[in-house]
């Protein structure tokens, strides 16, 4: 199951909507079979191990990251697939709470006479699919916020110099993430201050899959922005309020407005990652600025906090971010640290929500 779940992370930012998942066959003690969701989240992991595993597939024991399919959609169900393929046992880690398949699956390969065993890694396997496990419990993706900063948290000087705080190594390593996440996000004063690509630019990533969207309630994204000049190419969502109007050559050149219900100074941020999820998109990697970043935390929507500090201390300058208007210790946002990672002179730390 261990390597069922490094395989699933190779689809993370190029599957969805559906689920990074992997598989592997083990028969007599060897694996026959190995496999993970192909991008666009077609063939399904267990397709591809069981069509490399061949006949060494029947009588052996399927490893699957989360519940097979049920139900018939663009192919049929992968639950069928594996008794056609004379699996004798299937060990899967998650039950899949998508009302299409929710115990299905398994209960199709039991009437099978198939043994079902459920549960192994279970905890890893919600922490590889959290994003898609939200999209179907939660009606939203998974919001994970990076922050790149001094020591003392800021992000830029007072006149908004930015670039660079962080050295070469955690840059690369963002680049790194953002081929991992089905879309990077970022509000409108950070694309008209630093005209971002947003794209994955490490060699060998194809993460042409990217959403690049632009939390812009008036529409101030610029028709020469390098965003919209690259929408063509790799899409590029902009979030207005429901009365603004994008400009027509913003629309020409492949920008898609989506107007989001209102809100106190912007737009509904909670409308706007329920919108997103009926879209498909499961992951989401928000790169700033000080507002949104704010606002995300005020509205409880930030799942994991990604912060890179630089070994440098600026004094006066720009914070991370904006605002919380808190009027109390107690109501302070609180997350829990996971891991820190040293990347150059850099550090990486993470965190997840705490409740």
């Amino acid at each position: 199951m261990a390597l069922a779940l490094n395989l699933a992370r190779r689809g993370l930012g190029r599957v969805w909507p559906n689920p990074a998942v992997g598989c592997v066959i083990v028969k007599d003690g060897n694996i026959v079979g190995r496999g993970w969701t192909q991008d666009g989240g077609r063939p399904h992991a267990e397709t591809e191990a069981l069509h490399r595993a061949g006949q060494s597939a029947r009588g052996a024991t399927a490893y699957v990251t989360l519940e097979p399919c049920a139900h018939h959609g663009k192919t049929p169900p992968c639950a069928e697939a594996l008794i056609a393929a004379g699996v004798s046992r299937v060990v899967s880690a998650l039950e899949d709470p998508d009302p299409r398949v929710a115990g299905k699956g398994h209960a199709i390969l039991r009437a099978a006479n198939i043994t079902v065993d459920v549960g192994t890694r279970a905890n890893e396997a919600r922490t590889v699919n959290a994003g898609f496990l939200s999209r179907i419990t939660k009606d939203r993706p998974t919001v994970a916020l990076k922050l790149a900063t001094t020591l003392d948290g800021k992000i830029a000087l007072s006149d908004g110099t930015s670039r660079w705080i962080t050295g070469e190594r955690a840059r690369a390593h963002v680049h790194l993430l953002r081929a991992q996440f089905d879309a990077v996000m970022i509000g409108a004063g950070t694309a008209v201050a630093d005209d971002p690509e947003l794209t994955s630019r490490l060699p060998g990533m194809n993460a042409g899959r990217i959403v690049r969207i632009v939390v812009d309630t008036n529409a101030r994204l610029s028709p020469t922005s390098k965003l919209a000049n690259t929408a063509h190419k790799q899409p590029v969502w902009m979030l207005t309020a429901p009365n603004t109007k994008a400009p027509a050559t913003l629309g020409a050149k492949a920008v898609e407005a989506i107007h989001v219900p209102a809100a106190e100074n912007g737009i509904d941020l909670s409308a706007a990652l329920k919108i997103l999820a009926q879209r498909g998109l499961t992951r989401i990697f928000v790169e700033g600025g000080a507002t949104l970043a704010a606002s995300l935390v005020k509205a409880d929507l930030v799942d994991n906090l990604l912060w890179y500090r630089a070994p440098a201390i600026m004094g006066e300058g720009i914070s991370a971010l904006g605002s919380l208007s808190l009027g109390e210790l107690a109501s302070l946002p609180r997350f829990r640290r996971e891991e820190t990672i040293r990347l150059g002179e850099d550090v990486l730390e993470t965190y997840a929500r705490a409740h």
